[in-house]
C-alpha cells in the first residue's frame, strides 16, 4: 500500500484502507497512517473497510494503537470476512465496527405484515424481510433481534433474523420462513378454516401469556399505556384523563409475556407449526393491554374506514369484527359471561387510547378524516369511563 486515500471534513478524518494488510505491508502501512494523521491533525477518526480484503494479526495491532490514540475509533463497511476476524478476536468489543450490508429490492414483493415500525414483504418462497419505517433504523434492529432472541429462547416459536440488508435508504431484517404463509392470507384462501385458525391463534396467545419473566426482563406495556393516556391529557376533559390513568395505575402488575401487535397478518403457520413474527412490540404486562391492541388492529384503527381493513388485511371489516369476537370468545371462555362482556369493553378503551393517540401524533387536528377519528374515539372513552369500574379481569 503506497498511497492512502483519506477524507477529512469538520475535523474528523475518513482513512480508506484496501487490500491485504498482513506482516509483510503492516509497518509501511502505519508509517502512511501516521503521516496523514500528522498532516490533518484530526479530532476524530473512522476507517472505511470497503475495498480491505484481509487483515492479520499484524494489521489489528495497528487497529488497536490507534484506538489508544482515537478511543472512539469507528470501523465502517466492513465485509462478512473482516467482521468474522474482529469478531473472533474480540475487536467487535473494543471498537465501534459497523458491517456493509448487501443491497434488495422489495419492487413487486406481497406485504405479509406490518407493524408499529415497519412492514414485513416476502421476497422469495423461503424468505421475508421487515423494512423499517425508520432510515436510522440499525439500534431498533438490534433491539428487536434481541427481543426474538429472548421469546425463542423462552419457548415461543418465532423466527430470529440471520441478516441485516439495505432497502432503499433504510435497512430490513431478513428471516428465514420456508414456504410460511400469514393466517390473513390463509383465510382469505379458504373463509371455513376460521375457527381453526382462531384456535390456533388463542392457543398462541395463551402459550405467550403464560410464559413468566423476570421482573424488567422486557418493557412493561403498563408504563407505555400511562404514556399514551398522558399524552392526551390536552385533548380530554381534566376529570376523564384523571380517571383514565386511575384505570390504567391500578391494573395489577402481571410478569407475564405480551407480543404487544398479536393479529393475522402477524402470525404465520409453516408446514404445522404456528410461528410469531415482528417482534419489537414484545413486552410485559396484563392481557388486558395484549386485547386492547388487538381490538384496535382489527377494528380501532378502520372504524370510520372500514376499507382500510380490506386493503392491509385483504378482508372484508366484518370478517374482523368476527376474528376480534371470536378470538375474545375463545380466549375467555372460562369466564361468566358478564366479566366476557366487561373484557370487551376493557380491551376498547386500551384501543381508543392507543387509536387517539396515535391519530393526533401522525396527522394533528387539522386533517378532517383524523378529526372524525379522534372525536369519535373521545366519545367512546367518555362512554366507557361511565361504565367502567376497572381494567383487569
Amino acid at each position: 500500500m503506497e498511497k492512502l486515500k483519506q477524507h477529512f471534513e469538520n475535523g474528523h478524518l475518513t482513512l480508506f484502507l484496501t487490500g491485504h494488510i498482513d506482516s509483510a505491508n503492516s509497518i509501511r502501512t502505519e508509517e502512511l497512517v501516521d503521516q496523514v494523521i500528522t498532516q490533518f491533525m484530526p479530532a476524530s477518526l473512522s476507517i472505511d473497510c470497503s475495498e480491505l480484503k484481509y487483515i492479520s494479526s499484524a494489521g489489528l495491532r495497528i487497529l488497536l494503537r490507534l484506538r489508544h490514540r482515537f478511543p472512539d475509533l469507528r470501523l465502517d463497511n466492513v465485509s462478512s470476512e473482516i467482521y468474522e476476524i474482529l469478531d473472533m478476536t474480540g475487536f467487535t468489543e473494543l471498537l465501534n465496527v459497523n458491517k456493509a450490508y448487501r443491497h434488495i429490492s422489495i419492487e413487486g414483493c406481497e406485504v405479509i405484515g406490518s407493524g408499529a415500525n415497519g412492514k414485513v414483504y416476502r421476497i422469495d418462497p423461503d424468505t421475508i424481510v421487515k423494512v423499517y419505517d425508520d432510515a436510522n433504523a440499525l439500534p431498533d434492529i438490534t433491539r428487536e433481534r434481541e427481543l426474538a432472541r429472548k421469546a425463542f429462547i423462552a419457548g415461543i416459536p418465532t423466527a430470529i433474523p440471520y441478516d441485516v440488508v439495505r432497502v432503499g435508504d433504510g435497512y430490513g431484517s431478513v428471516f428465514e420462513l420456508l414456504n410460511a404463509r400469514s393466517f390473513a392470507s390463509l383465510l382469505i384462501e379458504d373463509p371455513s378454516r376460521r375457527p381453526e385458525l382462531v384456535r390456533l391463534s388463542v392457543d398462541l396467545l395463551n402459550r405467550i401469556h403464560g410464559t413468566r419473566l423476570t421482573p424488567d426482563e422486557l418493557p412493561g406495556m403498563k408504563e407505555k399505556v400511562l404514556g399514551w393516556a398522558e399524552y392526551l391529557r390536552p385533548y380530554l376533559p381534566e376529570p376523564e384523563t384523571a380517571r383514565l390513568i386511575e384505570l390504567v395505575e391500578n391494573v395489577p402488575e402481571h410478569p407475564y409475556m405480551l407480543h404487544g401487535d398479536f393479529h393475522f397478518k402477524n402470525i404465520m403457520l409453516q408446514g404445522r407449526e404456528v410461528l410469531l413474527i415482528d417482534m419489537d412490540t414484545l413486552s410485559m404486562g396484563h392481557p388486558v393491554f395484549e386485547l386492547g391492541n388487538l381490538y384496535a388492529a382489527y377494528l380501532g384503527y378502520s372504524e370510520l374506514e372500514p376499507e382500510k381493513t380490506q386493503v392491509f388485511y385483504g378482508f372484508s371489516h366484518k370478517t374482523a369484527e368476527d376474528l376480534l369476537s371470536d378470538t375474545l370468545d375463545l380466549y375467555l371462555a372460562d369466564m361468566p359471561a358478564d366479566i366476557r362482556q366487561k373484557a370487551f369493553d376493557q380491551a376498547k378503551l386500551i384501543s381508543c387510547i392507543r387509536v387517539m393517540r396515535r391519530t393526533i401524533r401522525r396527522h394533528g387536528m387539522d386533517d378532517p378524516k383524523a378529526r372524525a377519528l379522534i372525536t369519535v374515539n373521545k366519545q367512546h372513552i367518555s362512554d366507557l369511563l361511565s361504565r367502567l369500574d376497572r381494567l383487569d379481569f
